[in-house]
């Protein structure tokens, strides 16, 4: 950065919402830590879809009494081509 000054980074967002549904491959968090991978998601710092579905989010405690947000998704049958 020119001047020693920064600036946030635009991109780091969560881009889905509970409920919503997702394409394999989709970026469903970029840049933000307190998510992680739970169900069907891979990635550490962005997470994405490993199959199409619709999207959860579960806050689990850990051993050391910390709660953390997993985001999964629930697969959804496609229908078969005849």
């Amino acid at each position: 950065m020119a001047g020693g000054k920064s600036t946030p980074k635009k991109d780091q967002a969560l881009k889905v919402a509970s409920g919503e549904l997702v394409k394999t491959g989709q970026i469903m968090v970029r840049g933000i830590p307190v998510y992680k991978a739970g169900v069907n998601v891979a990635g550490l710092g962005t997470l994405y879809a490993l199959c199409s579905g619709k999207v959860f989010f579960r806050h689990k405690k850990t051993s050391h009494g910390k709660v953390r947000t997993f985001i999964g998704v629930t697969p959804i049958k496609e229908k078969a081509a005849k």
